[in-house]
């Protein structure tokens, strides 16, 4: 399995960002991703609260 170019924090980082009102494009653009992998990750990750990252984190 490839192994993913983003830890699971910087993915969480790049959904914040969109949800602190960056567009998606520009978010994409910025990281260097496709618009189908950034809403992979949010279904993925988007749902989780600080909680869920620290237990996901350990």
């Amino acid at each position: 399995m490839k192994r993913s170019r983003f830890t699971e924090e910087q993915i969480i980082g790049i959904l914040k960002e969109q949800e602190a009102g960056a567009k998606t494009v520009d978010v994409c653009r910025k990281h260097g991703i496709s618009d189908a992998t950034f809403y992979k990750y949010k279904a993925k990750y988007g749902g989780m609260d600080g909680e869920a990252e620290k237990q996901m984190i350990l």
